[in-house]
């Protein structure tokens, strides 16, 4: 008895690897190293604010010390009379960037879709480098301090760099396949951490000749980028002769059983590029709706899940080394340094359950599983001892439960979402879902920094990581139904091939 082509599974990356040419990895690369270096100018400024906030308040003089006059004009770069409020501000300015940032994404996703994303990609990367240059190192120049300069400043910030993850993330969908999928975007997922890696290299090699110079530095590798990606950049396959995903996808077991082994493979590229022209000039795929996209099954479910785990990921980002520091009592750069291991763990866990989830061709029960490890390994860490090797161990194996399902809802869930039957082939989705599920995330992240500082000068640490738990169950919580359905599905196709055996 012979099985139905959609349930004849094929090894995950078969297809994959005998699809893969040069211009897929030169759209890996690129794509890889535009948001990297979008990040990195994210972990810049968090890598800068000591000397930011030294800069904006009073230095310690003596008594004796003459008073320079006239006084406005030596005391010019004093917004602030102590450190305390001078780091409240560099709070308000990463709330004020992820609220910009996430409404920026919800737009971005919608232009992507209708316009080049080349384009698109390369203009927020550019636009955002020359806004970086102004509020780092411009005002530092020319000695022009300024409270409202500086959040509007980092209002288009936001906008800017939003326009980065729908555009990429579509991109690699044009090129990369379901076969394989998960495995890819969880490789190419680790783009966050390796810019944020990259940022505090490049951050700290010209710190010392001020911070005006890590700024300087970050934004001309980031504008440089942009030209890059502008002339280097192709958006989809059909741009090189290519066969485009689609279709062509979906049958590929069914052709597979019938192919002589040897034959008209000439035929065959004939008639491939005959119907890409055809489609070229008869049907120009058309942007899907903001209200449509979010109607597709599963974009809402996934959003509001990656709206609770996103505050979670977030949190660490921001708060982990804090968290080191006020609670162990440990260096600052040794608590920055300890804190990659969560980075390394997400690496890992991204590109391991997005391989397991492409073997079994399902995504959310490979999600539960690693979300129901992430409850228990928070209750872990949070009761770790006084050591550094036990803290990075339990740390990475958090990252590993935490930031690997962040990654595959972000990258590759997002593709399968914007790529799925009732939109292939006459409209274009993918850039849309995209913007909707990491904006919705960007909002919980955002509501999260907040609630984080407040719960923990009010509660104490214990009680941060259990709303971390409470956010963490939500996320399996919102996705329930699809584990439900997808679970089903694995089972009813086992029990398929039980009867063909």
């Amino acid at each position: 008895m012979a099985l139905p082509g959609s349930l004849r599974r094929q090894p995950a990356n078969r297809g994959l690897v005998s699809r893969c040419t040069h211009h897929h990895i030169v759209v890996f690369l690129l794509t890889f190293f535009s948001y990297s270096l979008l990040h990195a100018s994210r972990k810049t400024f968090s890598n800068v604010k000591v000397s930011i906030s030294s800069q904006w308040t009073p230095s310690c003089l003596n008594s004796t010390a003459p008073e320079l006059r006239p006084y406005e004009l030596w005391n010019s770069n004093q917004l602030f009379p102590n450190a305390e409020e001078a780091t409240l501000f560099l709070g308000t300015l990463d709330t004020i960037f992820l609220f910009s940032y996430a409404v920026g994404l919800f737009v971005s996703g919608i232009v992507g879709d209708r316009l080049n994303l080349r384009w698109v990609l390369s203009f927020g990367m550019c636009s955002s480098a020359l806004v970086v240059f102004f509020f780092g190192t411009l005002t530092e120049w020319l000695h022009f301090y300024n409270k409202w300069f500086y959040c509007c400043l980092w209002v288009v910030n936001g906008l800017l760099q939003s326009t980065g993850w729908p555009c990429v993330v579509a991109v690699m969908g044009n090129w990369f396949g379901k076969a394989g999928r998960g495995f890819v975007f969880g490789l190419w997922s680790a783009c966050a951490s390796v810019g944020n890696i990259l940022g505090a290299f490049l951050a700290s090699c010209v710190l010392k000749y001020g911070y005006e110079y890590a700024f300087l530095v970050t934004a001309s590798v980031q504008f440089a980028g942009g030209v890059i990606v502008f002339f280097g950049l192709l958006m989809s396959p059909k741009e090189v002769g290519l066969p485009e995903l689609g279709a062509d996808e979906d049958i590929v077991v069914e052709e597979d059983a019938n192919r002589p082994l040897m034959g008209s493979d000439d035929a065959d590229d004939d008639d491939r590029n005959y119907s890409i022209q055809a489609t070229d000039t008869d049907n120009q795929p058309k942007a899907i709706g903001f209200f449509q996209a979010c109607c597709l099954p599963g974009v809402v479910l996934y959003s509001l899940a990656y709206a609770c785990l996103k505050l979670v990921n977030y949190s660490f980002f921001f708060w982990l080394p804090f968290y080191l520091s006020n609670n162990f009592g440990w260096k600052e750069a040794e608590a920055d340094q300890l804190s990659i291991w969560y980075d390394v763990g997400g690496i890992i866990g991204g590109t391991i359950q997005g391989l397991i989830s492409d073997v079994l061709q399902k995504r959310a029960p490979v999600l539960a599983i690693s979300l129901l490890f992430a409850v228990g390994s928070l209750f872990g860490y949070s009761r770790s001892p006084n050591s550094k090797p036990i803290n990075a161990v339990i740390m990475a194996i958090t990252g590993f439960f935490i930031g690997g399902p962040s990654n595959m809802i972000s990258s590759a869930i997002s593709a399968d979402l914007g790529r799925q039957d009732l939109v292939k082939g006459s409209s274009e989705a993918l850039a849309t879902v995209t913007g909707i599920v990491d904006g919705t995330g960007s909002v919980g992240a955002a509501v999260g920094q907040y609630l984080v500082s407040l719960i923990q000068e009010n509660l104490g640490w214990m009680w941060v990581f259990y709303f971390f738990i409470l956010m963490t169950s939500s996320t399996v919580l919102f996705i329930s139904p699809l584990i439900v359905r997808e679970i089903r599905l694995l089972l009813h196709e086992r029990h398929l091939r039980m009867l063909a055996e």
